[in-house]
C-alpha cells in the first residue's frame, strides 16, 4: 500500500512519551499502527488501547505480535469510524504515524469529535504539519490552520528525517501535538464559522471583499476595513468576528 514504516526506536519513544493519557484515564486510540512499533511501547504502559488499521496484511501481523489486543484491534477505515462507539462515549487521546494521503482528513475528523479528543500526537508530512500549526501572515497559514487552531493549540514534538523509515520517503516528517483549548473562542456556530473560513481562502491572492461578496451582500458591511485584507492576514479572532457579522446579517434577513 505504499507505506513507509518507522524503525527508529528513539523517535518512537519520543512520540509515545509525548502522549499523556492521565486526563482520559489511559484511554488511547492508535491510528495506522502498521507493524506495531508504537503499539508495543503503548502496551508496555498498560494503556486502555484500541488500534484501527486498514491494511489486512498488517492486521495479520499485529494479531500474531499482540494477541492480547483481541477485539481492540479493529480492521477498518479510520475516516468511517464513529468515535462515539470506540470507548462507549468516553473521551480518549489519539496517537499515530498517520497515512499522509489522508492526514488532513484525520485532523478534520478529530475536530468533528473534539469533545471526545483532548490530545492528539501525530506524525505528518512536514509540510502538512507546518500548515496545521502555522501562524497568521505565513505562507503556510490556511483553512486547516484556522479550523484546527479554533479548538486546539498546536506545537512541535519531534522532527523525523527520511532515514528513520523503511523504505525512506522523499519528504521530511514532523510529529506535532494538538491540545484541546479550554474554551470555544466565542464560536457560536461551527458550520457558519467553517463557511466563512473556507470562502475567505477560496482565492488566496484576492481581498476578502472579493471572496466573501456572495456571502455579505450588504455593501455597508463590505466597506469595513477588515474586508480590505487577504485571508492569511486575519487572526482567529478576526474570523470569529467575521462569523458574528455573518450571523447578524442572517438574523436581520429573517
Amino acid at each position: 500500500m505504499g507505506q513507509h514504516f518507522l524503525h527508529r526506536m528513539d523517535i518512537a519513544n519520543a512520540i509515545v512519551d509525548a502522549c499523556d493519557c492521565k486526563v482520559t484515564q489511559n484511554r488511547l486510540l492508535e491510528i495506522g499502527p502498521g507493524p506495531g512499533i508504537l503499539t508495543s511501547l503503548l502496551l508496555e504502559k498498560g494503556l486502555d488501547l484500541k488500534c484501527v488499521e486498514l491494511d489486512y496484511d498488517m492486521i495479520d501481523i499485529l494479531r500474531k505480535k499482540f494477541p492480547s489486543l483481541g477485539s481492540a484491534l479493529i480492521q477498518g477505515d479510520i475516516l468511517r469510524i464513529n468515535f462515539n462507539e470506540l470507548f462507549g462515549g468516553r473521551d480518549f487521546n489519539v496517537i499515530g504515524n498517520f497515512p499522509y494521503n489522508i492526514s488532513s482528513q484525520i485532523v478534520f475528523q478529530i475536530i468533528q469529535y473534539r469533545e471526545l479528543v483532548p490530545l492528539m500526537i501525530g506524525m505528518f508530512q512536514k509540510e502538512m504539519a507546518e500548515r496545521i500549526i502555522a501562524a497568521p501572515g505565513s505562507k503556510a497559514y490556511g483553512v486547516i490552520s484556522v479550523l484546527t487552531q479554533a479548538w486546539y493549540e498546536g506545537y512541535h514534538v519531534i522532527h523525523v528525517p527520511p532515514t528513520a523509515f523503511d523504505p525512506p520517503p522523499k519528504v521530511d516528517s514532523l510529529v506535532i501535538g494538538l491540545k484541546r483549548r479550554q474554551d470555544d473562542n466565542g464560536i457560536r456556530d461551527y458550520k457558519s464559522f467553517t463557511k466563512i473560513v473556507k470562502n475567505s481562502f477560496s482565492m488566496r491572492r484576492k481581498m476578502l471583499r472579493n471572496n466573501l461578496k456572495n456571502i455579505f451582500q450588504d455593501t455597508s458591511i463590505l466597506s469595513k476595513p477588515i474586508f480590505n485584507k487577504r485571508a492569511e492576514q486575519l487572526s482567529l479572532k478576526d474570523y470569529v468576528e467575521l462569523t458574528e457579522l455573518y450571523l447578524s446579517q442572517l438574523k436581520q434577513n429573517i
